[in-house]
């Protein structure tokens, strides 16, 4: 695994792949995996699930597709309580039961995790705020705050520029070609900051993730699902919702996050005018997170 050669480390360290010497010597580092520990759920799908800070309120964080923890984690670094990480079915060391898999059996994860460890707030970003997004359609009361980052899909499948992206990631992981992985994650990032240590050491942490746990490939099917059938199904929730886009993200389109604000009876809506959000208003994202979910009630 130390004969990856792409893309050249932007600071012009060694052409290695892998820990040690050949680490970014600049921008700013991911947040380092801790220990974790695999629960078993009333459902029946052992769970992998990282718990850290202290009080209340809880927060559970529901992380994206080919993502987990350790990039969920920055989100929330500024919210205040217990916060619940965990990784759905299919990624880290968590089950993956035999598919094919729903919204639904997602949720089902989500609050398994949220109800072992009594969040009482939710956060989801793409893939986490699709499970979410259904969750709280089954249960309207279950939170009383809800930050929904970058969904990608309510009632409506996904285009079918998205389901190739995840086709093509799928496929890079099966082959173990570290190259081809960078390829597929790499269309994430904006142009213009692909090259930046930060997006490297970045770009490296998802790739060691991916090559050590591999991808289910019934996350595939995810591709043909919607999150809820109706959005009108989501005019009984009664927690305080964000929902949070960004103008640009083919991934992660707007006219979806509006038809989520629109259909969610508390909601507030925040489109940033460029996409890349995590990479070009971090702090103003983190305040925007954290300011809400630490609001009291």
């Amino acid at each position: 695994m130390r004969d990856f050669r792409w893309p050249p480390p932007p600071d012009g360290g060694p052409r290695t792949y892998g820990p040690g010497p050949s680490a970014p010597r600049s921008g700013r580092p991911t947040l380092p995996e801790p220990e974790t520990e695999v629960v078993a759920t009333p459902h029946g799908v052992r769970l992998e699930r990282l718990t850290t800070g202290t009080g209340s309120p809880t927060t559970v964080f529901a992380h994206g597709l080919a993502s987990g923890i350790a990039v969920t984690r920055p989100y929330g670094s500024a919210v205040g309580g217990r916060k619940v990480f965990f990784q759905f079915r299919g990624h880290g060391r968590s089950d993956a039961p035999p598919g094919p898999w729903s919204y639904a059996d997602l949720a089902r994860d989500l609050r398994a995790i949220a109800d072992l460890s009594g969040a009482t707030r939710a956060f989801g970003v793409s893939l986490g705020a699709a499970a979410l997004t259904r969750l709280v359609a089954d249960s309207p009361d279950r939170f009383d705050r809800l930050v929904f980052f970058l969904p990608a899909v309510l009632d409506q499948q996904r285009s079918a520029a998205v389901k190739a992206r995840l086709t093509t990631l799928a496929a890079a992981v099966a082959s173990g070609d570290v190259a081809a992985v960078a390829d597929a994650i790499s269309v994430e990032f904006p142009p213009t900051l692909r090259g930046t240590p930060a997006v490297w050491a970045y770009l490296r942490q998802r790739i060691d993730q991916l090559m050590r746990d591999g991808l289910a490939k019934d996350l595939d099917s995810l591709a043909e699902q919607v999150a809820i059938p109706d959005p009108a199904r989501l005019s009984d929730v009664t927690a305080k919702a964000l929902v949070i886009a960004c103008a640009g993200d083919d991934l992660h389109p707007v006219p979806t996050a509006e038809r989520l604000a629109e259909a969610l009876p508390n909601a507030t809506l925040h489109v940033y005018d460029r996409p890349g959000v995590v990479w070009t208003d971090r702090a103003d994202l983190r305040t925007r997170i954290s300011d809400f979910l630490n609001a009291p009630e």
